[in-house]
């Protein structure tokens, strides 16, 4: 039985707390739902409603406090769930009613639970969508090992003349071979931060959470770059599947220090030295199965490493070699320009600060909670203002200053509501 399938599991005096929030979404053209009402319960009990809330104008419910298992329950391989599952009921004038069971919630992290509405159409219907188990607490079929470098001669050739970050990647939900299974288009970064969210706990040193990061990234833009399934015939980039790729979860909630890593590390990925292509990072979680032989990192060893104060690049090459390191990307694709190399703030000129500006003011047509401001190229405090508004709608650190972080996140959410990159 579930640790939390029982409001009584409640009342056990060995429970901490995690924060959680609910962001809604217009499905059809990106934008925030204000005003929905979202009900909160233990998915063991789905009647007894322990919170509700309504979204603001940014889509968003107030960040809540909810019980969960105590925290060393993530910190060792144990027998209990580490963490709390929460059903959540979205309702929102003029468009279909949800309900997401088994969202997740770790102590002493916050969880954010995407929600995206279809438009009502004619007579009510209900959208249901359930997270599965964590794959550290539940049995999925062990990765199938493959060679870490694609020769030249095999099917799956490299294709690609150079390693591009995709904006978007098509992702097969089930098996290879499951021709029922249903195709996503799913950002990158979204993809990335689901697998790893679904994959190791979000409680785990920051260095840890780079290593694995890093060797999903790197994995994934192998498929990517050497177009592994379409040279088979197969008209996807990857699959859901843990026997073949990484555990992919419709609909599932993203941990707020996984996020914030996956924004720092989006351009990076694994190489060898002369081989062009990302390396295949393999690994299993060393707990129910076992895998440090074929020289694959386990998730349970790169937590052990990162308490021991290693770095990502050092828990990495502990597993896979001291010939391993992080490269970055030549490109990524539906970004309308790259980060400029230096900070936005006071008394910076110049396109790029316009650039942010109209951006901010398209971002507000979507976020009304962001002023407009002029567009004349001049970092003031107007701008200044905005941007930390932005920063405070998205998670980022209130400095009203466009870093590294902050430009990715302005053009991540541009592209979203001007939608220009639509498929």
């Amino acid at each position: 039985m579930a640790f939390f399938d029982k409001e009584m599991h409640m009342q056990k005096e060995n429970v901490d707390t995690g924060r959680y929030q609910v962001v809604v979404l217009d499905r059809l053209n990106n934008r925030p739902v204000e005003n929905a009402r979202v009900r909160i319960s233990y998915t063991g009990a789905p009647d007894s409603v322990i919170e509700e809330v309504v979204t603001d104008s940014s889509g968003r419910t107030p960040v809540l406090e909810l019980k969960t298992p105590p925290l060393e329950y993530s910190m060792e391989p144990v027998e209990e769930q580490p963490y709390a599952e929460y059903t959540v009921q979205i309702d929102a004038e003029g468009f279909e009613p949800k309900e997401v069971a088994g969202s997740e919630v770790l102590p002493d992290v916050l969880s954010r639970q995407p929600a995206t509405l279809n438009a009502m159409e004619q007579g009510e219907s209900y959208q249901r969508v359930v997270i599965p188990p964590h794959t550290l607490f539940y049995k999925y079929p062990p990765k199938i090992e493959e060679s870490e470098i694609k020769p030249v001669n095999e099917t799956g050739e490299i294709v690609l003349s150079k390693v591009v970050i995709p904006e978007y990647i098509v992702v097969h939900d089930g098996p290879v071979s499951d021709s029922s299974a249903e195709n996503y288009y799913v950002r990158y970064r979204d993809y990335i931060k689901n697998v790893a969210s679904s994959e190791i706990y979000a409680t785990w040193p920051d260095d840890t959470i780079r290593a694995n990061v890093l060797a999903i990234m790197s994995f994934t833009l192998n498929r990517v770059y050497t177009e592994w399934y379409r040279n088979k015939g197969y008209d996807f980039t990857i699959t859901s599947s843990t026997a073949y790729d990484h555990k992919w979860i419709y609909g599932r909630n993203i941990f707020d220090s996984i996020d914030r890593i996956v924004d720092e590390l989006f351009e990076n990925y694994l190489s060898r030295p002369n081989v062009r292509q990302p390396i295949l990072t393999q690994y299993c979680d060393g707990k129910q199965v076992q895998c440090r032989n074929r020289g694959w990192m386990t998730q349970w060893g790169s937590k052990t490493l990162g308490d021991q104060g290693y770095s990502a690049i050092e828990i990495l090459r502990a597993f896979y070699g001291n010939d391993m390191y992080i490269n970055v990307a030549e490109a990524v694709s539906g970004i309308p320009a790259s980060w400029p190399g230096y900070d936005l703030d006071i008394g910076a000129t110049g396109s790029k600060v316009s650039q942010i500006q109209e951006q901010l003011n398209t971002i507000a047509g979507a976020y009304p909670a962001v002023p407009t401001v002029t567009v004349d190229g001049i970092y003031g405090d107007e701008t200044k203002n905005a941007v930390r508004v932005f920063q405070g709608i998205f998670g980022l650190g209130q400095t009203g200053i466009v870093d590294y972080l902050t430009w990715y996140k302005i053009q991540e959410i541009y592209v979203a509501v001007s939608r220009i990159a639509e498929l």
